[in-house]
């Protein structure tokens, strides 16, 4: 369990990192600097991985049999910027805590 919580913290940096810098620097380069090159080079990427994010997240879920609304809640935080940080943390402790248990 300690292996996939690890695969879950690092993906959630990545992805939101990711996210982040697709929306704050790609997405002002394409639509007010009218680049579109950088964006659709970088998009691709941040899409796979946000998908190994889901999945990341989907094994963590059912190793620690954790409810399903729960986890949907915590895919979505990878849709908006800076929440995957929060959730992440969140996410770390309970996890920790009921490892330790």
């Amino acid at each position: 369990m300690d292996a996939a919580l690890k695969r879950y913290r690092v993906m959630a940096y990545i992805t939101g990192v990711s996210l982040i810098i697709l929306v704050l620097v790609m997405m002002p380069l394409r639509y007010i600097g009218g680049n579109a090159q950088p964006s659709e080079l970088f998009s691709p990427f941040h899409g796979a991985m946000y998908m190994l994010y889901v999945v990341t997240v989907f094994d963590l879920f059912m190793r620690m049999k954790w409810e399903l609304v729960k986890m949907v809640w915590v895919m979505l935080a990878g849709c908006i910027p800076f929440v995957s940080f929060v959730v992440e943390r969140r996410i770390t402790a309970k996890a920790r805590e009921a490892l330790a248990a």
